[in-house]
């Protein structure tokens, strides 16, 4: 019985936790090159990124499944290269997830890249610190609010996910269901007391997430000031 509601839980956790992981490895070249290019394609570029904010998520959702399926251009791709279909697995759930949530990481370290005084690269280039070296030991420390909001949203978020998961994924127990698919699943079968004690766990959760990135913003941001 308790694997009814821990299934669904675990996969939703993990789909998380794997696409913050990916989101912060690919965000963070694109935050920073937002962040600093004056380039003419700079305002094209947000705007492919900020497009899941106001695109309804089944939009998303429906032309990923195309791009994906087996006449388009993705799933011939892993069609060719023995990898099979993407649509309907865990690995799909992910692409999808990293294409929602790609926003919520992008714009908190924009903002905060945008923050960082030139001055301080400038110094250290005349002290011979290499690009990489003034990335690592003066943006990445100076941005660590930027890095915990876009980790915690887009954690978040992804728990939160419907439209697209449902989509890319449909219900696959213990493959695709997640805990936002479980909770409709419930209540499509009138099952409200089940759908009641995940949706509250969510509002738990959710507002402890909430008011844990405020308080650690604020104490990074006065460790910063100080």
């Amino acid at each position: 019985m308790m694997d009814i509601y821990w299934e669904p839980v675990w996969l939703t956790l993990k789909l998380a936790g794997l696409t913050t992981i990916v989101l912060l490895v690919v965000g963070t070249p694109i935050a920073w090159w937002l962040a600093r290019s004056r380039h003419w394609i700079r305002q094209p570029l947000a705007a492919i990124v900020a497009l899941p904010l106001v695109l309804p998520p089944t939009v998303l959702g429906f032309y990923l499944l195309i791009l994906l399926g087996p006449k388009g251009v993705v799933g011939q791709l892993t069609e060719q290269l023995g990898l099979g279909l993407l649509p309907f697995t865990f690995e799909g759930l992910v692409i999808a997830s990293v294409i929602y949530s790609l926003p919520f990481t992008v714009q908190p370290l924009q903002n905060a890249f945008g923050t960082i005084n030139e001055q301080l690269l400038e110094v250290a280039s005349t002290l011979r610190a290499s690009p990489r070296d003034r990335f690592f030991s003066i943006v990445i420390p100076l941005a660590r609010p930027g890095f915990l909001t876009a980790s915690v949203l887009t954690f978040a978020h992804t728990i939160g996910e419907f439209g697209v998961v449902l989509m890319i994924g449909g219900n696959i127990p213990g493959e695709t269901k997640v805990l936002s698919v479980a909770i409709y699943d419930h209540v499509e079968s009138l099952e409200y007391t089940q759908a009641h004690w995940l949706s509250a766990g969510m509002v738990v959760f959710s507002f402890a997430v909430l008011v844990t990135l405020y308080s650690l913003n604020g104490r990074l941001q006065s460790g910063l000031v100080k």
